[in-house]
């Protein structure tokens, strides 16, 4: 009889070692008797997401993850939020991933205006009134981030990010990456959306209470990642699987949804460190009704990591920890336990470093590991593998797969 297949993806898990920590990585020091008896109970390894030493985005290397090659399907993070938050996009439009930024002399202070999480809506009723000569739909997402398409004929999705990626300069002017008219087009569209963004922002109410309030106002949109929609072999014709996704990030749903897997809706589910963990698991059970494949990504320990924040990461990885321990009621189901790609607290960015891995299941091959974290599970049975072959690995496991030869 088939079984199921559950991949439980911490976004941004794993880390390096930490000083204050004494060594140890925020996964070592943690207290995590569930996760550590999924790996004693199972077989474990490293996992490079994509290839050893290269640094994964959260969309590549969810694409990677579901058997896509990153390198083929890739055309940019904008479309994956747009299609994440439910906006349509046609063959034509190119969409970006924005950042309500604070804007000071020039310079760039925050590229998040201070984690802002309330009155977005209103900043972007603001922005969707710019005359841009060309149709554009704009999007609040989730905080501080916020989706822009521009839509319409000859425009190219081949220019630099607007946003600078680090705070004390000014934000870039795009420029085409390739030599092209339609690329000149955007760039120039791009360039007057933000510069009128930073009219329109500057004195609104919203931000004149924010600095009242002594909080930085989101001033500037800072559109980065743009890209037209890639062309994804349907997931169901791709693995022959019924696939389900809950994630609370819209890029997370976004790749789900465009590949094809039914976006399951969780309330709570926020992507932040307040997401309801417990009404996630209660989901994925459920979410078996309908899925053979159902894959789950957890936010949190990637935010922590961005912050530099190893306390953080530890409490929120043992808040993981507490409610894990129900999925061991899932039956003919085989687990993988891992992450998208590193956050380390000491780089406060994405890195390369492999990842910890357990496949946890009725049958698995055991080995003598019996913690669940980067430097314990490179002892493991499975060794190291790349982030594409999990999902093949998991289907052969679950007796889903169909024999290549005589």
């Amino acid at each position: 009889m088939s079984g199921k297949i559950l991949m439980l993806i911490l976004d941004g898990i794993g880390d390096r070692s930490v000083k204050e920590l004494e060594g140890k990585t925020p996964l070592e020091a943690a207290e995590t008797p569930n996760l550590n008896r999924f790996a004693k109970e199972g077989e474990n390894g490293l996992m490079d997401t994509i290839a050893p030493g290269i640094r994964p985005g959260s969309d590549t290397g969810h694409l990677s993850l579901l058997g896509y090659d990153p390198y083929e399907a890739y055309t940019g993070r904008g479309p994956f939020e747009a299609a994440g938050i439910g906006m349509d996009l046609g063959p034509q439009d190119v969409a970006f991933r924005c950042n309500f930024a604070t804007l000071e002399d020039g310079k760039i202070v925050d590229r998040r205006a201070g984690r802002i999480k309330e009155g977005t809506e209103e900043l972007a009723e603001a922005v969707r009134d710019i005359d841009l000569d060309v149709d554009f739909k704009f999007e609040k997402a989730v905080e501080h981030r916020a989706v822009l398409v521009l839509k319409g004929e000859a425009l190219g999705g081949g220019v630099n990010d607007i946003d600078p990626h680090e705070t004390g300069t000014g934000y870039h002017e795009a420029t085409p990456l390739e030599n092209s008219k339609e690329n000149k087009r955007t760039a120039r569209i791009l360039n007057k959306f933000v510069r009128k963004s930073i009219d329109v922002l500057s004195d609104h109410p919203i931000n004149k209470k924010r600095e009242k309030e002594g909080k930085l106002p989101a001033n500037v949109i800072l559109p980065r990642g743009g890209g037209k929609v890639p062309e994804l072999e349907d997931i169901q014709t791709k693995h022959d699987l019924n696939a389900g996704a809950i994630a609370g990030i819209p890029l997370v749903r976004g790749v789900c949804s465009l590949s094809g897997m039914d976006v399951i809706e969780v309330e709570g589910a926020t992507g932040g460190l307040d997401t309801d963990l417990d009404s996630i698991i209660d989901a994925i059970i459920e979410g078996f009704e309908d899925n053979e494949f159902i894959l789950a990504n957890i936010k949190g320990p990637d935010l922590s990591g961005h912050d530099g924040k190893a306390k953080d990461k530890i409490d929120f990885i043992e808040k993981i920890d507490s409610s894990v321990g129900k999925l061991r009621e899932l039956e003919e189901t085989y687990i993988a336990i891992t992450g998208d790609h590193s956050t380390p607290v000491t780089v406060m960015e994405h890195s390369g470093d492999p990842l910890p891995l357990t496949i946890w299941g009725e049958d698995v091959r055991t080995d003598d590991v019996d913690e669940f974290n980067e430097r314990a599970c490179s002892n493991g049975g499975i060794n190291r593998i790349s982030g594409g072959d999990l999902l093949n690995i998991l289907k052969d496991l679950a007796d889903l797969t169909e024999k290549f030869g005589a």
